[in-house]
């Protein structure tokens, strides 16, 4: 009973639109209208040669209004004035048709001939006249025996009629028409407006179709009428004789985009949807034609457009409102005043009905009735799509409800399988945590026995260095005790000539002074491998830091360089170590930790190089350290063939390692990640296969915490 009641509501607001579109067609075409007169007889010359040659276009006239179609040449028109009653009155000759690009009005004495006649005046799209009308207008005085001549140049088609006003009612009729297209705007834009705000708070594109066909039918009936030419082009004539083809061919294409979506023929007329297809592809190629400059064609498939449309837009709105579809009788109903506002215009054509020189009155009067009761079925439309929606949340709270009732059912079933399932999963996180600690553990045992390896062969140098020269130095001391034996046998008698003369013999054959200097760098040589001795175990000693487990301000440079000779053992001497060491200040951070992350990642670059060694003409590794303000960078970089994507991708995870099993357990790296993630410090990776490799730590000066736990 309620759509019963508002399908009587839509069928009464549909007469009583019909009824107020009626009258007031009767009552503009009384009274706008009813004063002009309109030149029956015209004849029409073309001028070839500099001679005039008679054309005959009669079977394109209705006696009232002509219909040249499209002409190439220069066309003059001669008006017949035998049955205008008034003399020598002031009056306003009118052209109805705003497209001409050049509209001269002449003008010939009694008996002259047409080669004698003069210019009186010349119109270019409506610039001859102050008010802005559209259609050529000639103010004239009007004699009785003169002949006028109209030179007619368009790119458009020639189709005009010839109407004469008096001055007062010219005025008078411009006033109404001005205020008709005035209303007419008006109501389109309002309609604009408000679409626009219902697509916006709706988000349903098809109220965004429906601005845009609002949008370019009202500018097409402006173009056809010709205020374009002042209101949206400024009096540019290419643009608005292109615009009369793409507002048209626009307006079709999104009219056909509304439709498809208010009526959802994708959904329920596959055919029709299809044929609509075609609809804007056949505007889409007016459109194009038009901008290329291929006039005619243009027109040709705008009219196949036009045609297409009625078919196709009728029979979808009569199949859907068959099925009872509502929206559809709104539809029928909005397409049945504009096919109303098209048979009275072809009326007009035909001269059944005289609108004047406002020929285009039917279709303006009925694009706007269309796009009022258009309006207002998608006003309705959200009633339908607010019910839709209701009902949608019923299904919605009904599958809710008896879903909930499903999972109160199965959560008692889960809550069961949860608690299994958990002591399970806490039996394998001990497990795993233990593990974890043995393979952490295992990975520090690796590298404190690398560390130790290091040290005993770097101290075992200077070792044998020592002991090496140990006997040099004791033949050296035994040549020394025997001049001094012989020193003392003799200094204990008087030295004679001749024994002075030996001892200095003696202490020239044992070359005294160069055992002395001898002894000298052996004794300067065994210092030199003490103090090796020294740096070596120093340098053990920054780098582990095993009794420190306190954040304290170190030096990087000393963790950095302590690294470094701690790894001299294992590697090549191809290979270069660059400092690039840029002023740092102490930083405060666990030093054992961060020396661990420096022995991971140069060890790690020692590998890479000492794999590829012989591909590599200069192996180097370049340790480069900078301050940024609150935070400093140091960066490892070599040289060697880097990492494929896939591989930097996975660096950092635990157990994943590109050495030979037995060679790594693929936790160094993540260690590293581990330890700088705890020093709130970030490290990045940047590399490609045979560019390199860099590492680049960066490390904040201060922390916010003084225990690492």
């Amino acid at each position: 009973m309620k759509g019963d009641a508002k399908l009587g509501s839509l069928y009464w607001g549909i007469l009583l639109m019909v009824s107020f579109f009626l009258l007031s067609i009767i009552l503009l075409q009384n009274n706008l209208f009813n004063e002009e007169y309109k030149v029956e007889n015209i004849s029409f010359y073309k001028k070839e040669k500099g001679e005039f040659q008679s054309v005959d276009f009669t079977s394109n006239t209705d006696g009232k209004s002509y219909s040249l179609g499209f002409v190439s040449d220069t066309v003059w028109a001669k008006i017949d004035l035998t049955n205008f009653e008034q003399n020598q009155v002031n009056s306003i000759l009118e052209v109805g048709n705003p497209t001409f690009r050049i509209v001269e009005l002449y003008k010939s004495g009694d008996g002259e001939s047409i080669n004698q006649i003069k210019r009186i005046s010349i119109d270019h799209l409506g610039k001859s006249n102050p008010f802005t009308y559209p259609y050529p207008i000639f103010k004239v005085k009007i004699n009785r025996g003169d002949a006028y001549y109209l030179k007619i140049f368009s790119t458009e088609p020639v189709n005009f009629s010839v109407g004469i006003d008096s001055e007062d009612a010219f005025y008078h009729k411009y006033t109404k028409i001005i205020s008709l297209v005035s209303v007419y705007i008006g109501v389109m834009i309002a309609l604009l407006l408000y679409n626009l705000f219902l697509y916006f708070s709706v988000k349903d594109k098809v109220y965004f179709f429906y601005c845009l066909y609002i949008l370019f039918i009202s500018a097409a009936q402006l173009s056809l009428l010709g205020y374009s030419y002042f209101l949206i082009f400024f009096q540019n004539s290419i643009w608005y004789e292109n615009s009369i083809i793409i507002f048209s061919s626009l307006s079709g294409i999104f009219g056909v985009l509304f439709l498809r979506n208010f009526l959802q023929t994708k959904k329920h007329l596959s055919g029709i949807n299809k044929g609509l297809t075609l609809i804007v592809i056949v505007y889409s190629f007016g459109a194009i034609f038009r901008v290329l400059g291929f006039v005619s064609l243009s027109y040709s498939f705008t009219d196949v457009g036009g045609l297409l449309v009625v078919v196709f837009f009728m029979s979808t709105g009569i199949i859907m409102a068959r099925r009872g579809y509502r929206p559809a009788f709104y539809f029928l109903a909005a397409w049945g005043f504009f096919l109303f506002g098209l048979l009275l215009f072809v009326f007009q054509n035909q001269g059944v009905i005289n609108f004047g020189s406002f020929s285009n009155l039917p279709m303006l009067v009925g694009t706007a009735f269309e796009a009022i009761l258009l309006s207002l079925a998608l006003a309705d439309r959200i009633n339908i799509l607010k019910k839709e929606k209701e009902d949608e949340q019923n299904e919605k709270l009904r599958v809710l409800h008896d879903n909930r009732e499903l999972i109160k059912q199965q959560n008692t079933m889960l809550e069961d399988k949860v608690k299994i399932r958990t002591d399970e999963l806490e039996q394998a996180l001990r497990n795993l945590q233990n593990t974890q600690s043995q393979l952490v553990n295992q990975e520090k045992m690796a590298s404190l026995g690398q560390l130790t390896a290091g040290i005993a062969h770097e101290i075992n140098n200077p070792i044998n260095f020592v002991s090496s020269n140990i006997m040099p130095l004791k033949r050296d001391i035994k040549d020394i005790m025997e001049v001094i034996a012989f020193y003392r046998i003799t200094g204990a008698k008087e030295f004679s000539p001749d024994s002075q003369k030996e001892a200095k013999q003696l202490e020239e054959d044992l070359e005294l002074d160069y055992v002395l200097d001898e002894v000298n760098q052996l004794l300067k040589g065994m210092d030199d491998g003490a103090r090796r001795t020294v740096e070596i175990v120093k340098g053990l000693r920054l780098f582990s830091r095993v009794d420190e487990q306190d954040m304290k301000k170190v030096d990087i440079h000393d963790g950095i360089n302590s690294t470094i000779i701690l790894l001299n053992s294992t590697m090549s001497t191809k290979i270069r170590i660059i400092r690039d060491f840029e002023e740092l200040p102490l930083v405060e951070c666990l030093a054992g930790k961060i020396n661990q992350v420096f022995m991971n990642i140069i060890n790690n670059a020692i590998h890479a190089l000492a794999d590829h060694i012989d591909c590599i003409s200069d192996p180097k590794i370049e340790v480069r350290t900078r301050s940024l303000g609150e935070f400093i960078t140091i960066e490892i970089i070599d040289n060697g063939w880097g990492m494929p994507e896939h591989v930097k991708q996975r660096i950092f995870e635990p157990f994943f390692t590109t050495k030979a099993v037995g060679k790594g357990t693929g936790l160094g790296l993540s260690i590293v990640y581990s330890i700088i993630e705890s020093h709130k410090g970030t490290l990045e990776v940047i590399t490609k296969e045979s560019q390199g490799t860099t590492f680049k730590i960066t490390l904040p000066i201060h922390q916010s915490t003084q225990r690492y736990e």
